[in-house]
C-alpha cells in the first residue's frame, strides 16, 4: 500500500505520504512565518520608540518637557506629537509588520481587528472585575494619594488613555504575546514580554513632564506591576475568541484611565505585592480552567 493509515477514533483512513509533506511544510512554515514578524515587530518597535524618546530626553536639556496627563495633552496637542509617536510605537509597527507579510489587506482590516467588539457580556465583566479587585486591593492596603480626581474624569479620560496606552495592545498582544506563548506556553510568554515591555517603558524616566521622570511612580514597584499585568493582558487574549485584541485595548485603557481617578500608583511595596500577586494568581487560574474546559469539549 503506498498511502499510510491516519486513525480517528475508531475510524482509519489512508492518507497519502504527499498529504503529510504538505501538513508539515505549512506547519514549519509558519513557525518561520511567525518568528519572522515578532522579530520584525519587536525591532521596529523598538527602533521608533528609542529613537524618538532619545530625542525628547536630548530636547530635555534645553528645557523641552512634555505634557503626559490627558488635560494637558490636549492643550499642548503639537508639542506632544512626538511623545504620542512613541507611546504609539507598537501599533504602528504592528500595521506595517502585519501588512508587510501580507497578514492585514490594509488599514481597514487592521482597525477592524483592533476594535472588534461583538464579544460576550461576560468577558466585559472579567475585565471589569480585574481592574476593581486590582484597586480595592491597593486601595485597602496602600490607600489613595493625594492626587485623586473626581470620578467623572475617568470617562473623560478614555479617549486620550486609548491614544496613550490602550493601543500599545495593538502589538503587544496582535503580535508578540501569542506568538511567544506558542513556543514557551502562558507563564513563560508572560513573563518574557514583561521584559520587553519594561524595556519599553524605561525611556518614561527620562523623559521631563512624566509622572514617572517627576518621581511620581517608583520604577521597581511600576516593574513589578508591568509584569503582573503582561498576565492579565495574556489571559484576556486567550479567552476572549475573535475580539481579543479588542478587549486588551480597553482593559489596557481603563486603567491608564482609573489610576488617576483612585489615585493608586504604585508607590508602597504592600500594596504593590498584594494586588499584583493576585492579578497574577486570577489570570492562572482562569487559563488553567479555560485550558481544561476546551480539552473537554475537545
Amino acid at each position: 500500500m503506498n498511502g499510510r493509515k491516519q486513525t480517528l477514533g475508531n475510524k482509519s483512513q489512508s492518507v497519502h505520504p504527499l498529504q503529510f509533506n504538505v501538513y508539515f511544510k505549512t506547519w514549519g512554515e509558519e513557525i518561520v512565518t511567525d518568528k519572522k514578524i515578532i522579530v520584525q515587530y519587536t525591532v521596529l518597535t523598538f527602533c521608533i520608540a528609542y529613537l524618538v524618546s532619545g530625542t525628547l530626553i536630548a530636547l530635555g536639556q534645553f528645557g523641552f518637557s512634555v505634557h503626559s496627563t490627558v488635560q494637558e495633552s490636549l492643550q499642548h496637542l503639537g508639542m506632544n506629537i512626538p511623545f504620542a509617536i512613541y507611546i504609539l510605537s507598537p501599533a504602528i509597527a504592528s500595521y506595517i509588520v502585519l501588512r508587510k507579510n501580507n497578514k492585514i489587506a490594509d488599514f481597514k482590516e487592521w482597525l477592524k481587528t483592533v476594535f472588534y467588539a461583538k464579544n460576550n457580556i461576560s468577558l466585559y465583566l472579567f475585565v471589569v472585575a480585574g481592574l476593581t479587585l486590582y484597586f480595592l486591593i491597593h486601595h485597602a492596603i496602600s490607600g489613595p494619594t493625594e492626587m485623586v480626581q473626581p470620578f467623572y474624569m475617568f470617562f473623560l479620560a478614555l479617549p486620550g488613555n486609548l491614544i496613550i496606552g490602550g493601543l500599545e495592545e495593538t502589538g503587544w498582544v496582535y503580535i508578540l504575546q501569542p506568538g511567544l506563548e506558542k513556543k514557551y506556553g502562558f507563564v513563560l510568554s508572560s513573563i518574557y514580554v514583561g521584559i520587553i515591555w519594561l524595556l519599553w517603558h524605561i525611556p518614561l524616566f527620562f523623559i521631563p513632564g512624566t509622572g514617572h521622570y517627576e518621581g511620581f511612580i517608583d520604577f521597581w514597584m511600576f516593574a513589578v506591576q508591568l509584569f503582573a499585568f503582561r498576565f492579565l493582558y495574556g489571559v484576556i487574549y486567550k479567552i476572549s475568541g475573535k475580539g481579543r485584541v479588542f478587549m486588551c485595548v480597553l482593559c489596557h485603557t481603563m486603567f491608564n484611565a482609573a489610576g488617576p481617578v483612585f489615585g493608586i500608583l504604585p508607590m508602597t511595596w504592600a500594596g504593590t505585592i498584594a494586588a499584583n500577586t493576585v492579578i497574577v494568581l486570577l489570570s492562572i487560574v482562569t487559563v488553567v480552567i479555560y485550558n481544561k474546559k476546551n480539552r473537554r469539549i475537545a
